[in-house]
């Protein structure tokens, strides 16, 4: 009888550590979420700055104001403002009658390329990954890099290169805000401690962290080819 509740015992503590190294361990990526802009986007927002001044916007400090980030920018880039209104914003600011071409281009000169090694890059991790794109982003900047994934890539559109692409203009959410990280895991049913979230903007990584997702503070001169070996994370990267 004792000898039964020896052995008993012993395989009531061999499973329960068993149980808690299983809970214990860190759960295996599954899902990757990239940022656009500034992760597989080259971007440089002083570019735009030097062509918004050449529209006779003088004060172009204005645009990196917290009152243009929260009644233009974030509104333009939730969809709250369509690109019309946008526009006529920008006219309003620069107390000139500014045709829609040159305030487009004046807006989009921060936007550089996609290079074509990042594009490989995403191909071979879709291999071994669900992936998604979430960005904060507006419809002018939108038709532009579109066209530039269809004219040098073949995409249509980034459905196509992703397992689905977000964009902030047409969720009406922006990051930071929870509510579209918990959209995205919602949508997909994904487990927040599966699903890795890379962007270059650390308030956006710490809202994601919040939520239990793993993140990856992506910054210059890293890139993302640096974080992947044939389309599978490095180990190591990603802790807990």
């Amino acid at each position: 009888m004792l000898r039964v509740r020896k052995v008993t015992y012993l395989y009531q503590k061999f499973t329960s550590k068993i149980n808690f190294l299983t809970m214990n361990k860190p759960k295996t990526i599954k899902n990757i979420i990239f940022d656009f802009g500034g992760v597989i986007l080259d971007i440089d927002p002083q570019l735009t700055m030097n062509e918004l001044k050449k529209i006779g916007f003088d004060d172009v400090a204005y645009f990196t104001s917290k009152d243009f980030v929260e009644n233009v920018l974030n509104k333009f880039e939730r969809g709250i403002l369509t690109p019309e209104a946008f526009r006529q914003k920008i006219r309003e600011l620069t107390g000139k009658d500014t045709s829609d071409r040159a305030i487009d281009e004046a807006w989009n000169a921060l936007l550089l390329d996609i290079p074509r090694e990042r594009i490989a890059v995403i191909e071979q991790v879709r291999k071994h990954y669900k992936i998604f794109l979430l960005s904060n982003s507006n419809e002018i900047h939108y038709e532009l890099y579109v066209r530039d994934l269809q004219l040098r890539f073949g995409y249509r559109e980034f459905d196509q290169l992703f397992d689905k692409a977000y964009f902030s203009f047409d969720l009406h959410l922006s990051k930071p805000n929870p509510e579209i990280f918990e959209f995205v895991l919602n949508q997909h049913k994904l487990l927040a401690g599966e699903t890795l979230f890379i962007d270059d903007t650390l308030v956006h990584i710490d809202a994601a962290r919040k939520l239990g997702l793993k993140t990856y503070h992506l910054q210059e001169p890293e890139r993302i080819r640096d974080i992947f070996v044939n389309g599978k994370l490095k180990k190591d990267l990603i802790s807990g």
